[in-house]
């Protein structure tokens, strides 16, 4: 229960910054254009909040329904407007400061991500090296020549200190559809590349399972067989295990780490095990039947036990990375051009059914997200609020009504013929673009929902 509230105030906080972020890019520019704002609304529906500026006379809203904002402007279309007012008007604007209004809101959920992430690199960005632990036989990375023991320094020139950094190298260069250099320091030392060729590439997932589809796994430190937290109510607290009890051995076979002793329990669903554990200096035996759980097409053994992590365990692979404020801001936009990039590459092959709708995120697979980055800690939840941002703005974009990249869309015609569209046919528009979003946010949601029930 209380993972469900962390994960729906984190969503709730990431929607609210977000929607802030995006139309008080509308807002600012707006006024800054000398175009009367009436409203700024975060949210839809009936107001739980309002406030009236009493410089500006704006009416500021939090309102029920959080998923949307808008900024309503003074426009002649939308009621009658007072002759001394008119220049104030929205719709009598030039069609460059028109635009200007209309762009402000994606940019600056794109200039959010910026500050985000130059934010992080000048504090310090904690990850874990990328060391390979091992290669799967057969695979994509075996054919190259990758082993166990290699660090990633680098794919296609692209600087890699992190894991983090390593696996969107490798998305942005499956996209590529060319030969993928990655330069590695072997386990003696030596730099060398290694190439992964476009042609064995070609057929991967645009999703993190990239690093899987290619036969890399990190390295991990082996944690000791210690039994952590025991859940009430499950077979380990069923069985008498507690926490700081360290498996000896299961069935006769000797456990010398937990990864082991998880295998074996997965490999038991409803199966007596046998277990000599050592508790405070004394050695004790146990029996254990694990609980049948199904995890995708094979069922498999779980106890409700977990593992004690003993403190700077993975100290030997973790790295920092920070850099000083002009480096950060460099670093900042690099990446978010990146990840903008990236995200408009899949979108592109998704619309010709190149890339798998499985890319699509709706709002539950985003409120799952935003739990699990802010139990993590600040760092990971601002990354992930880059990244949403990044959507948010690459999304709003594009050119269909209804969003702003459908309003410049209308403004890109005007400038083509001279004078605005009819308001029929700008009319008829809002509802194709409406039909097309809703049917987008179905199809995510419907993803999602898939997720979800496996």
């Amino acid at each position: 229960m209380q993972s469900f509230f962390i994960t729906l105030l984190s969503f709730l906080v990431a929607l609210g910054v977000l929607i802030t972020v995006q139309e008080f890019g509308h807002f600012w520019v707006a006024r800054k254009l000398g175009v009367k704002v009436l409203r700024f609304s975060i949210g839809f529906g009936r107001p739980l909040w309002q406030r009236v500026g009493k410089v500006d006379g704006t009416e500021y809203v939090v309102a029920a329904i959080p998923l949307g904002g808008y900024v309503k402007m003074l426009d002649e279309r939308e009621g009658e407007v007072a002759p001394e007012e008119w220049p104030r008007a929205f719709n009598r604007q030039t069609l460059g400061r028109r635009a200007a209004i209309v762009v402000a809101g994606p940019l600056f959920n794109l200039l959010f991500a910026v500050l985000a992430y130059w934010a992080i690199l000048v504090v310090g960005d904690s990850g874990l090296r990328p060391v390979i632990g091992t290669v799967s036989e057969g695979s994509i990375a075996a054919g190259a020549g990758f082993r166990g023991g290699d660090e990633i320094l680098a794919v296609a020139q692209r600087s890699t200190p992190t894991w983090e950094a390593a696996l969107f190298a490798f998305l942005a260069g499956v996209l590529d559809g060319e030969d993928l250099p990655v330069k590695v320091r072997e386990a003696n030392g030596g730099d060398v590349t290694r190439w992964l060729e476009a042609r064995v590439l070609a057929g991967l997932p645009e999703d993190p399972a990239v690093l899987g589809q290619i036969g890399l796994s990190p390295a991990r430190p082996s944690l000791p067989p210690v039994v952590g937290e025991v859940v009430a109510g499950e077979a380990a607290a069923a069985a008498g295990l507690r926490s700081g009890d360290r498996i000896l051995a299961v069935n006769g076979e000797r456990i010398e780490t937990w990864q082991r002793w998880v295998e074996r329990v997965r490999a038991s669903p409803e199966q007596v095990l046998r277990i000599e554990v050592e508790r405070e200096g004394n050695r004790l035996d146990l029996r254990i039947e694990p609980r049948s759980v199904t995890q995708g097409p094979e069922r498999i053994g779980r106890i409700g036990a977990g593992v004690f992590i003993p403190e700077g365990h993975d100290e030997q692979y973790r790295t920092l990375v920070r850099l000083g404020p002009v480096d950060a801001l460099g670093e900042a936009v690099r990446k978010t051009l990146e990840m903008s990039r990236l995200m408009l590459r899949v979108l592109g092959r998704m619309l010709i059914g190149e890339a798998s709708v499985q890319n699509l995120s709706g709002p539950i697979s985003i409120a799952e997200s935003a739990g699990k980055s802010a139990s993590n800690g600040p760092g990971y939840f601002v990354k992930f609020l880059a990244v949403v941002s990044i959507s948010l703005g690459i999304l709003n974009l594009l050119p269909i009504p209804v969003l702003d990249g459908g309003h410049l869309l209308f403004f890109l015609i005007e400038a083509v013929k001279g004078s605005p569209l009819s308001e029929w046919a700008q009319l008829q528009g809002q509802r194709v673009g409406m039909a097309l979003l809703l049917a987008l946010m179905g199809l995510a949601l419907y993803v999602d929902l898939g997720r979800l029930l496996g």
